[in-house]
């Protein structure tokens, strides 16, 4: 990244921030069209739940108060839904915030993070902002794999961090493997496992690490209500992890870090059941309907265990030209070359006629 020596008189940042990658986010606009169709950011087809919106709308008689500092309503229903300990759980503005804050607890210079070469780049850009370095292990068939992971753990490794279901290729691992790699860690380093997309997994060798992380004293696992709750717009996550780390963490979060009509709309959308059995039957529907039509184009896709598909095309220019044919025919998807695949094209899933619509565009361009 090309920078630009500052005056004497200007404040500079520590070391090594102006080399940190800024986050990206998916397109929410293409000009020239009033309207797009929005795959790109994993979003919830379906919407944020009814009751949550109810929720969110009677907190607007509370805005002056502060929220409780604790989540203590969002805890107990939270501890309740997934049968979880209350007072192993760590509340963040989105689970981003819960990685920011036990990068900053746990790592100094010359730590390091150790996380596949696909994965989540939060891991990366809270780490490298405590000047740890970062280190990426192949994945084989876009797949975690537990030894490339390990043959980078050293004495200055602090935190491996594992997307299960992954982002943005839709892989797994099983629960063997994650035991595996857990047994054969050094105790002081701490396992992160980040379900954000679990809900939408139906395969039979996919399970959550909430069992396993039960009886471990350097595991944490973290969901987020971004994904298959459709709050992604109010910004909650949460970590699950053994108590003393979560009071580590507890020390440095900031207060009030969950706004009030989050926590009240969150609380609500798990009650909301219904709900969540329409978003996941919506996905578990169209993702066969995806691999069929696109591999009948001649396209590579990938099965998925999120609510998005992974499409692989010849390379980076070919996937940039169906890129730009897309937005053209008013559909926004996330080409993730900044993830170390520029020749593939995420599509999130979304309702039938943007489902639909995708296809049939897609279609077109591959002629």
């Amino acid at each position: 990244m090309d920078t630009v020596s500052p005056p004497a008189s200007q404040p500079e940042p520590k070391s090594g921030i102006w080399e940190i990658a800024a986050y990206v986010g998916g397109k929410s606009k293409i000009e020239g069209v009033a309207e797009p169709i929005k795959l790109s950011s994993n979003e919830n087809a379906l919407g944020s739940s009814l009751k949550a919106i109810e929720a969110f709308e009677a907190a607007r008689a509370k805005l002056f108060r502060y929220p409780d500092g604790h989540a203590a309503p969002l805890r107990e229903a939270v501890a309740a839904y997934h049968g979880l300990e209350p007072d192993r759980l760590i509340f963040g503005n989105g689970s981003d915030e819960v990685f920011g804050v036990l990068n900053q607890a746990w790592l100094e210079a010359g730590d390091n993070i150790v996380t596949g070469e696909h994965g989540f780049l939060a891991y990366r850009i809270s780490a490298e902002a405590c000047q740890a370095e970062v280190r990426l292990a192949p994945e084989p068939a876009q797949r975690v794999h537990i030894e490339r992971l390990l043959e980078l753990v050293d004495a200055r490794t602090k935190i491996v961090y594992i997307s299960n279901p992954a982002n943005p290729t839709g892989t797994w691992n099983t629960p063997e493997e994650i035991a595996d790699l857990r047994s054969r860690l050094a105790p002081h380093i701490l396992l992160v496992i980040d379900e954000a997309y679990a809900e939408f997994a139906d395969e039979p060798t996919y399970q959550s690490a909430f069992g396993l992380a039960r009886n471990c004293d350097n595991m944490i696992v973290t969901r987020t209500f971004s994904k298959i709750h459709g709050l992604a717009g109010l910004r909650v996550g949460f970590g699950y992890a053994p108590v003393r780390v979560i009071e580590a963490l507890d020390r440095i979060r900031m207060p009030f870090n969950i706004n009030l009509p989050a926590q009240y709309a969150a609380v609500a959308s798990l009650a909301d059941q219904a709900h969540l059995d329409a978003s996941r039957a919506q996905v578990l529907q169209w993702r066969p309907r995806f691999y069929q039509a696109v591999r009948a184009m001649g396209y590579r896709i990938d099965v998925s265990q999120g609510n998005f598909v992974l499409i692989h095309f010849a390379d980076e220019a070919q996937a940039v030209r169906a890129n730009e044919h897309l937005m053209r025919k008013g559909f926004i998807v996330r080409h993730v070359a900044n993830y170390g695949l520029p020749h593939c094209l995420r599509v999130t899933i979304g309702k039938d006629h943007e489902n639909e619509g995708v296809l049939a565009a897609l279609g077109e361009f591959a002629g």
